[in-house]
């Protein structure tokens, strides 16, 4: 038994040598406080709601904390603190940092430093949450382990100079567990005693928890996954409406990543965006101010750039494909289509350029004009790309 026991414990030892777990660099608080609240979520709260149902009251309690907390992040944390992209009263102000905190993210200082390092460094090294590390890495993994020397907080010394953001840093967990756990139990006590603040304990606070960090981790991970690249392809943010979906607006990232300072993720008047909504309403009660924008015509001219880019890449490659035009009579005349739309399309795209350079104004329906064209560029390259498997 000894033999037998020494030959397990060897390969044991070796097994968990090969996997290569750095368990002395685990945050081992963050990752306890992630799986406990995750088990929590799914298995108290489903034997919660089996045993004594929901009424009315925890739900719009959850609905609650779950839309005041995601936009404690996505305008607060993220476009407000990280990216400046607007300017905020106080009562804003404090409202963003009360409920960012309830979503234990962090204080909107770290918060802040992590995410501009991301934006400087994206797939590199140094990108916190850089998604060639994997899926798992992007979306949590980064949380649970701390890899590389903590680095410095040197890029949020504006933040600093905020005294209601530095009073957040300090009180962060305390202002978390308070307003985003035990106010939810007290006022389900208040509702319908110890059942009631038991409900509001684990819907409207723990699960609520789970499902509006995972709603960010998204934006790290999915939003860098699925979806088009129609701004930028040197950069592996999307966009995706359904990642806007579950993210608050923030699933069009590839617009994000191209002029982050804009106070809009969804930058087309159909695209969905809950967070540029609410910073418009609070622009227009007087809450926020300086809204930054992009001009349309630079929007337009990073389109057209990746979609000239695009085809000038398709063309070389369906050039390499060989196809006879003699064997193939449709395929020349889709050639020669796609030779005329692209030069047309690059004499406007030198036009827009030259424009965007002396900063002068187009109108919209010539700017509707340009887009159009880029998108019937798009829609013949897709074409031609059907004829080439067709003839293959």
């Amino acid at each position: 038994m000894d033999v037998r026991g020494a030959i397990l414990g060897a390969r044991l030892s070796s097994f968990w040598m090969k996997i290569h777990i750095p368990f002395k660099r685990v945050n081992w608080i963050t990752t306890w406080f992630l799986i406990l609240t995750f088990v929590i979520a799914v298995i108290g709260a489903p034997l919660y709601l089996w045993h004594y149902g929901i009424d009315a009251f925890q739900l719009s309690l959850f609905v609650f904390y779950f839309f005041a907390t995601g936009m404690g992040i996505t305008l607060g944390y993220h476009r407000l603190y990280a990216h400046r992209a607007f300017k905020a009263s106080w009562p804003v102000r404090i409202a963003t940092l009360v409920f960012g905190a309830c979503a234990f993210e962090n204080s909107a200082l770290d918060w802040a430093s992590d995410h501009r390092r991301h934006h400087k460094h994206v797939d590199q090294e140094e990108d916190p949450y850089d998604i060639s590390k994997g899926f798992l890495w992007a979306h949590i993994g980064w949380l649970f382990f701390k890899l590389n020397a903590q680095t410095p907080m040197d890029n949020v010394s504006d933040m600093r100079k905020d005294p209601l953001v530095m009073w957040q840093h300090r009180w962060v967990q305390v202002i978390a567990v308070v307003v985003g756990f035990f106010l939810p139990a007290a006022l389900g006590f208040l509702w319908n005693g110890w059942e009631g603040a038991l409900g509001a304990f684990l819907l409207a606070g723990v699960t609520r928890v789970v499902v509006v960090q995972h709603s960010t981790f998204f934006i790290n991970s999915l939003c860098h996954t699925i979806g088009k690249r129609p701004y930028c392809s040197d950069t592996s943010a999307r966009d995706s409406w359904l990642m806007a979906i579950l993210t608050f607006g923030e699933g069009y990232h590839n617009y994000h990543h191209s002029f982050q300072h804009d106070y809009r993720n969804g930058v087309k008047k159909w695209q969905i965006d809950p967070t540029k909504w609410a910073i418009w309403v609070y622009h227009k009660v007087g809450l926020i101010s300086d809204l930054r924008r992009v001009a349309p015509e630079k929007i337009l001219l990073a389109e057209l750039k990746e979609a000239r880019a695009k085809a000038e890449a398709k063309i070389a490659k369906l050039a390499e494909a060989g196809v006879e035009p003699i064997s193939c009579p449709r395929w020349h005349n889709a050639m020669e289509s796609l030779q005329e739309l692209r030069v047309s399309f690059s004499e406007n795209y030198a036009e827009l350029e030259q424009a965007v350079a002396d900063r002068a104004r187009i109108s919209r329906k010539v700017l509707d004009q340009w887009r159009a064209q880029a998108s019937e560029l798009v829609t013949h390259l897709a074409a031609m790309d059907r004829l080439q498997a067709a003839y293959a």
